[in-house]
């Protein structure tokens, strides 16, 4: 089984058009047209695995990641769209530049070949997986989450109808159903037949991807993020911002998890937390050290405090919780996070620019906010274009894993009888 799945997979990398051909923007087209024409199938798979998901007990928080609204199909065929109108940029030539002797040089893009992306159940994944590396050329495997087999399976049948309708081999697109792992398992096994591998999610499914196999790796989650508040801090920006890290999507991999705050305004900087969550009607809970003051519950406030514990340094809640702790200054915060981090993304809120100089160079991340929320971390929202994940890791790519990342490239020499002697 494993041998054919890669043998197809190859077979469609080898047999697709080379980039920049018109297939790959018609399959942009082609996938927002079978996403919206197989909705109503989509949502009904999608509930049955809502439905699973409450009988086992998952948490509400990620019986929520499983839900796909009619907002989620706007952004998937947003989405498309983003991705075609960045392609023929994505996979230019670079111009030809002199190399000597009558030569010229350029550089032209490539395919990575055969990616194979795992993930947790967030079916949204699914169709970016389907499309971002397939739009430049590259075969993938996609395993998810057993919790959205359904769905997933679903969105695999929209992937393959419109690969065919686009004319480009439908091999480049393959949904494992893998309840047991024993295939992702063999899978990575195979450093011959797989060229990258794409984990996105916990740090335990990181960290196992990376002993469990040699395929190189473009690393995606693990987001234990901090902000760090520095005594000269705008109280309200940082209120503000400390919501706009965590209320919106408290488990994405750019939330905020723990508070570091210079102890000299760490009671201020609480109370402008929780006057921002009554302002906003935000439901938030922060776990403070026991040396800050724990205000006084109020009837109907959306908040409440509980006291920090050793274990929640370094960890992920993955709901709307907060952890507080005071420090002793700069240098205390960046030991912190130098200690806990996961080297995603971090932010610092001061008025001092010698300050945010100093937190920038000294803290390892893909990604350094000074003065804003931790989730303008994300390709679009700054600019950079569609993203497949955030890659935390040193080599090939850091940061949003945009087009371009999914790609290599080849020196052309247009040498015009230039010999080497």
């Amino acid at each position: 089984m494993v041998d054919e799945i890669l043998r197809r997979a190859r077979a469609a990398v080898n047999d697709a058009p080379p980039l920049g051909d018109d297939a790959y923007r018609r399959y942009c087209r082609e996938l927002a047209y079978q996403l919206t024409q197989r909705w109503p199938g989509i949502q009904r798979a999608n509930t049955a695995d809502l439905d699973r998901a409450r009988r086992r007990g998952l948490p509400a928080t990620l019986v929520e990641r499983l839900r796909l609204t009619d907002a989620h199909l706007d952004a998937m065929v947003a989405l498309t769209g983003a991705v075609a109108k960045e392609l023929d940029a994505a996979v230019a030539d670079t111009p030809l530049a002199p190399a000597g002797g009558g030569a010229f040089l350029r550089r032209v893009r490539q395919p990575l070949g055969v990616a194979f992306m795992i993930y947790e159940a967030r079916p949204t994944v699914t169709v970016d997986g389907a499309l971002l590396p397939v739009a430049v050329g590259n075969a993938v495997l996609l395993r998810g989450g057993k919790e959205s087999a359904a769905t997933d399976a679903a969105l695999a049948g929209a992937a393959t109808a419109a690969l065919a309708a686009a004319g480009l081999p439908t091999g480049l697109v393959t949904v494992l159903d893998d309840p047991d792992r024993s295939l992702m398992k063999a899978l990575l096994a195979r450093p011959d037949q797989v060229d990258v591998l794409i984990p996105r999610g916990s740090p335990s499914l990181i960290d196992y991807c990376r002993t469990a196999s040699s395929i190189p790796l473009i690393a995606s989650g693990g987001g234990v993020n901090h902000l760090y508040v520095h005594g000269d801090a705008d109280l309200a920006l940082a209120a503000r911002a400390t919501l706009d890290s965590k209320i919106p999507e408290p488990a994405g991999c750019t939330s905020v998890e723990l508070v570091l705050v210079d102890e000299e305004i760490a009671d201020a900087y609480v109370a402008a937390v929780l006057a921002a969550c009554e302002r906003e009607n935000a439901t938030l809970t922060l776990r403070l050290d026991p040396s800050l003051t724990a205000p006084e519950p109020r009837d109907g406030a959306p908040w409440r405090t509980e006291r920090l514990a050793d274990h929640d340094r370094g960890r992920e809640f993955l709901d709307p919780v907060i952890a507080v702790l005071p420090v002793t200054g700069l240098d205390a915060a960046t030991a912190h996070i130098r200690a806990h981090g996961s080297h995603h993304t971090e932010g610092v809120l001061t008025e001092d620019p010698a300050v945010a100089e100093r937190f920038t160079r000294q803290v390892d991340a893909a990604m350094i906010v000074v003065n804003g929320s931790l989730r303008l971390h994300d390709g679009p929202t700054l600019g950079l274009g569609p993203e497949l994940s955030i890659a935390t890791g040193r080599l090939h790519i850091r940061g949003p894993v945009t087009l371009d990342a999914l790609m290599t490239s080849a020196w052309v020499v247009e040498a015009h009888g230039r010999m080497r002697g």
